[in-house]
């Protein structure tokens, strides 16, 4: 949840203690986005005071020890997305390993 608070969004520092290393997304678009580039790409488009987003449907499932795969729908401004994540345990604590978001109209 805290991936999308507008002041986390808005935050290079803040975005960068939650997202792994080794982080990856596959964009809408296809685009394959790596830490430093979705990290770059949220924070310039972000805007602190924007309302949140609306989260919905969330569901965890637990796929081994230390790793959870999670999804849920989200509603920013009227744009609506399935979303899935896989989040592992680490040293510094959960952190998303890769995230995916399709659009949706449902």
């Amino acid at each position: 949840m805290r991936l999308l608070d507008p002041a986390v969004r808005s935050s290079a520092e803040l975005m960068g203690e939650l997202l792994d290393p080794e982080f990856t997304e596959i964009g809408a678009s296809g685009r394959l986005w790596d830490r430093s580039s979705i990290i770059a790409a949220v924070t310039q488009d972000a805007d602190p005071d924007a309302a949140p987003i609306a989260v919905g449907d969330m569901a965890g499932r637990l796929l081994a020890p230390g790793v959870v795969h999670l999804t849920y729908v989200s509603d920013g401004n009227g744009r609506r997305a399935r979303r899935s994540s896989i989040w592992r345990h680490t040293e510094r604590g959960w952190l998303i390993y890769f995230h995916q978001g399709t659009p949706s109209s449902s």
